[in-house]
């Protein structure tokens, strides 16, 4: 079995050990794999999402963190930038740029399929796509 480094590297700044979801879908990442999560609120999803992010940097790809509210995107920025700094991390929103061009950007859902139309040239050397709670998607009311 392949040495899972950057996973131990991961899990050793958390104050908690992964529950065996996470390790398997994290493990599975680091092998190069798409990952899909299903599990209940509260479960610790976005803990993969945050092993994606973590990935990239290490690798030096890219990572975009989407979600489908700018007040999630805002929240995920500010916790993302608090591990990592600020150059590391962007924002885009629809009325929000910041830092557009790091390696890891939290954008909105729309703003990623918005790129993804145009073809945008933001999209080379992308490692990683994160989608967190994406069951808003279908809330009318988001």
């Amino acid at each position: 079995m392949t040495e899972l480094i950057e996973l131990a590297n991961f899990t050793e700044e958390l104050p908690f050990a992964l529950d065996d979801f996470q390790r398997r879908a994290c493990a599975a990442l680091e092998r190069g794999h798409g990952v899909l999560v299903c599990a209940p609120t509260g479960a610790g999803k976005t803990v993969v999402g945050e092993f994606a992010v973590h990935l990239a940097l290490a690798g030096g790809g890219k990572c975009f963190y989407t979600t489908p509210l700018k007040a999630l995107s805002n929240q995920k920025h500010t916790d993302l930038t608090a591990r990592y700094g600020r150059d590391r991390i962007g924002l885009l929103t629809g009325d929000m740029s910041v830092n557009a061009d790091a390696p890891v950007v939290v954008m909105t859902t729309e703003v990623l399929r918005n790129m993804l139309y145009a073809n945008s040239p933001a999209l080379y050397g992308l490692s990683h796509v994160v989608m967190d709670e994406v069951h808003f998607l279908a809330d009318r009311m988001r």
